[in-house]
């Protein structure tokens, strides 16, 4: 059975930049008729907390949901639940789908936005996986409880120590379960310095995790119903698991489109978009983890974030509806909790900075969070990074204490990257000061000073 639907806007998507497009557009046109598909019934979720669903932190799934379905429809929002799109023809402003009852339906647009984000790498499996799980959908999640709830799920090897590898190692923890890291690299967290990923990796050995570096996983063995750890068909390690969650990055959900014919990047396969969020397509939109992004200091590139995806969904939303909206970029901020540390970063790694013809020069600093006569002060390490050329802050990374405002002090220097600040610039600010928070010179500031003397 086949049904014709008539909608003025169509969004593929009903995660972060899906609901963002479809708010911003209801925001500016009351009128307008907008669609959401969707292939699942997990409309707006944050994806980004579901590791501390797993602890139970948030004791309840229901809660990640930014807005609930109630809260969505009252902006007269349709949802197509339980959904999948196969077909994109741009040509006649047609998309195909079929519920999960296998009726089909043919949708016709006006304009169409594609969030369809991004799926999981993998590794192989040799025998039984059901005890393997990723982590990128609430049914993931729901995967993933089931198989906690079973008293005989004692150990789990999770393969990747990147953000999402950590956060699920520390709610493994929480469980009071035995959790072992596996990381390809020399050390965890390899968006930061090796001598901060250092630091992150005994915080978590001083929480009971077993961190294995040096180990990239090329298959999964199933014995027995026990799960090994294999590179090379060598066994990495001797202990058997219970439960392996694979987290090593993410792809583009872009093959829709791909078939549709839009353009994509040669190396990412994401889908190239414009400052509006266009593609190559006549009235087709995409945004979030499936599209590409631009960078200010790195130009286009893919980094798939959850912040970009709202603010790529909500200039799709402005422009559909007529109202010209330009993304900005972003400078790569992102922020991490492992136990009591709290590690950041923003804008770009010497490393990086290299490879793309900057000059960088860098210092390290230790410095107190607040004046250490104010009991509690606790230190705070600082990578900031200039170039040398222009003196513009290009990347600071930072760690520290919990309670140490390491999030909000990356902030600021993601203010000054993105506002093209030197160095002698940010020894300006006026930053507040009282000794139980800070001090006359900030954190920030004293090593942005140290910064100033070294380039001079």
């Amino acid at each position: 059975m086949n049904s014709n639907k008539q909608t003025e806007l169509l969004i593929i998507g009903g995660s972060d930049a899906g609901i963002s497009t479809a708010l911003r557009a209801r925001e500016l046109n009351s009128d307008i008729r907008i669609t959401i598909i969707l292939a699942d019934q997990y409309p707006n979720l944050s994806i980004c907390g579901i590791p501390y669903a797993i602890s139970k932190e948030v004791p309840q799934w229901e809660n990640l949901a930014h807005r609930t379905l109630g809260d969505l429809e009252a902006y007269d929002l349709q949802f197509e639940m339980n959904t999948i799109v196969s077909k994109i023809d741009s040509d006649k402003q047609l998309v195909y789908a079929s519920d999960s009852q296998g009726v089909e339906s043919v949708f016709h647009y006006e304009d169409l936005m594609v969030g369809t984000g991004a799926r999981p790498k993998t590794i192989p499996v040799e025998g039984d996986h059901k005890g393997v799980h990723v982590l990128r959908t609430m049914d993931d999640f729901f995967s993933i409880e089931d198989q906690l709830k079973d008293t005989r799920t004692q150990s789990v090897a999770i393969i990747g120590a990147g953000y999402v590898g950590l956060e699920v190692a520390e709610a493994i923890t929480r469980l009071g379960l035995s959790a072992t890291v596996y990381q390809r690299g020399s050390e965890v967290l390899s968006t930061v310095e090796p001598e901060m990923g250092l630091i992150v990796h005994n915080e978590l050995i001083e929480h009971g995790v077993e961190v294995v570096t040096n180990a990239k996983t090329n298959k999964i063995t199933n014995v027995d119903g026990k799960y090994y750890i294999q590179n090379d068909n060598e066994k990495l390690h001797s202990q058997p698991y219970d439960m392996v969650i694979c987290v090593i990055g993410v792809v583009p959900n872009s093959e829709l489109l791909i078939d549709a014919g839009a353009s994509v990047d040669s190396d990412s396969n994401a889908v190239i978009v414009n400052d509006a969020m266009q593609t190559n397509l006549q009235h087709v939109f995409a945004a979030g983890d499936l599209a590409t992004t631009k960078h200010r200091l790195l130009g286009n590139t893919y980094l798939p974030l959850g912040t970009t995806s709202h603010k790529q969904g909500r200039v799709a939303g402005a422009n559909i509806v007529g109202k010209k909206s330009t993304f900005a970029g972003i400078v790569g901020s992102q922020v991490l909790r492992v136990f009591n540390l709290i590690v950041a970063r923003t804008g770009i790694l010497p490393t990086e900075a290299a490879l793309a013809d900057y000059n960088p020069i860098s210092v390290t600093h230790v410095v107190d969070d607040h004046k250490g006569y104010f009991p509690g002060a606790q230190q705070i390490t600082i990578i900031l990074t200039a170039d040398k050329e222009t003196h513009k802050i290009i990347g600071a990374q930072l760690l520290g204490h919990e309670s140490s405002e390491i999030a909000k002090r990356t902030d600021i220097f993601a203010t000054a990257i993105y506002n093209q600040m030197t160095i002698e610039d940010f020894s300006d600010l006026d930053l507040t000061y009282s000794p139980v928070v800070g001090a006359p010179w900030d954190a920030v500031q004293a090593v942005a000073q140290m910064l100033e003397k070294k380039l001079k």
